[in-house]
């Protein structure tokens, strides 16, 4: 339990607690029970050491104020927007005998020695805090989950952690699972793609091969014409020829 100074401050107005934080002071104020509200202050530098612990608003605290002490929980903390520094804190007053609702956090041990996790299962944590409802004078500090011999598919619900005699869950009715051990998952990669700069040469060459045949047939073409040309003389001309080899037939006496 960790044991803090505080004072007791006697301000009144807005301006005079703004003074008070300009120095480094966060004003606080202890409520609950019987007594009336009390107006305290705390050294901000100690607030922040507490804040970098985990379970700040979980663990009970003993303020020394003033040559007295009292157990305390804190149970909201007040930021600046701006400079996210704390500027407020309020803490319960802890009555013996009365019960008190807290998010515990869960803590996972032995996770070396689960031979689920040595083949590559998961954890999946479920809940990483769960809300119990304790005896102001037996507050766990945390739930522990124990992984040793624990295989893929087992799961861990609330009734399989021990609890603290007096503390229960603030969820009835239901055994709800708080993690379970699942089989890993294996994500197959998908086929890469053709590359598309390939395709398009591909079809490139091919278009051009194909006009270059063609180009060729053309060629060929022309060249068969000419060679034809070149066997079947005009019919025109051998008429006229047909027909001066009859006039020169034609005797002497025709001619005249």
């Amino acid at each position: 339990m960790n044991s803090i100074e505080a004072s007791i401050r006697n301000t009144g107005t807005k301006g005079e607690v703004n003074n008070l934080r300009s120095k480094g002071i966060v004003p606080a104020i202890i409520y609950g029970g019987k007594n009336q509200n009390q107006k305290i202050s705390v050294p901000k530098k100690i607030i922040k050491l507490l804040l970098d612990k985990e379970n700040f608003l979980s663990n009970i605290l003993t303020l020394n104020i003033e040559g007295n002490s009292q157990n305390v929980l804190p149970r909201e903390i007040k930021f600046d927007t701006v400079t996210d520094e704390p500027i407020h804190v309020d803490f319960l007053r802890i009555v013996k005998g009365s019960k008190i609702a807290l998010e515990i956090p869960v803590k996972f041990i032995n996770n070396e020695k689960s031979p689920g996790l040595k083949r590559g299962g998961v954890l999946n944590i479920v809940r990483r805090k769960v809300e119990l409802k304790c005896p102001t004078e037996n507050i766990p500090g945390e739930l522990i989950v124990d992984l040793e011999n624990k295989d893929i598919g087992e799961s861990f619900k609330i009734s399989s952690i021990k609890l603290p005699e007096g503390v229960t869950p603030t969820i009835q009715g239901r055994d709800f699972v708080v993690a379970t051990l699942a089989a890993p998952t294996i994500i197959k990669e998908p086929e890469k793609p053709a590359e598309e700069t390939a395709e398009g040469e591909g079809t490139a060459e091919g278009a051009e091969a194909g006009t270059e045949g063609t180009e060729g047939e053309s060629k060929a073409a022309e060249s068969d014409k000419k060679e034809v040309d070149k066997k079947e003389p005009d019919k025109s001309d051998k008429k006229e020829g047909d027909k001066g080899k009859k006039e020169d037939k034609k005797t002497p006496t025709e001619k005249k």
